[in-house]
């Protein structure tokens, strides 16, 4: 069985894995059949999470935009298909909530990491998590607009470290042949 187990993005209610399981396994109990699951997005979507430090706010179009340093090379998910990941302040911030859109710093109309969010107004420099990126942030990156991926950190615990180092500008040209 193909497709996996979702994960809570926002407002979704997946099953949890034993009770998806005790359904299947139900459901097939009287078959014979040998079920094989893949089991998707519930193994490590949410162990991961994007960290993004907020650069200005500013209005446009009657919308508060937070401007932050991650976009949609780091996380495309809500540009390609709108997907929705949980964003939360790293640090409890202080403030009347509003309403924001979350924007990245790629120079396109869709690099829109979150609509409509309701968040205390954060500040220029505060850290956001933004949650859910661990099954596709990655996998789905790219060096679009000349911006190299970020770092992926490791942590266990306490202990942190870094497993992939953050890409700098000349690996973006490194594997280019220069001609004459």
């Amino acid at each position: 069985m193909g497709g996996g187990l979702g994960i809570r993005y926002q407002d979704e209610a997946p099953p949890s894995p034993d009770r998806w399981a005790a359904t299947v396994r139900a459901s097939t109990r009287d078959t014979g059949a040998t079920v094989l699951v893949e089991p998707g997005r519930v193994l490590v979507g949410n162990a991961g999470v994007l960290l993004t430090r907020v650069l200005y706010r500013k209005r446009a179009g009657g919308r508060t935009l937070v401007v932050v340093d991650a976009g949609m090379n780091d996380l495309i998910r809500p540009a390609l298909y709108g997907a929705e990941h949980a964003i939360v302040p790293v640090r409890t911030p202080r403030g009347r909530v509003r309403t924001v859109d979350v924007v990245g710093p790629v120079c396109e109309s869709t690099d829109v990491l979150a609509q409509a969010r309701r968040l205390v107004l954060p500040e220029p420099g505060a850290l956001l998590a933004i949650r859910g990126a661990g099954a596709y942030g990655m996998s789905m990156a790219s060096t679009y607009n000349g911006r190299p991926r970020p770092a992926e950190v490791l942590v266990s615990g306490r202990r942190a470290r870094v497993i992939r180092r953050r890409e700098r500008v000349e690996d973006l040209w490194r594997g280019e042949a220069g001609g004459r």
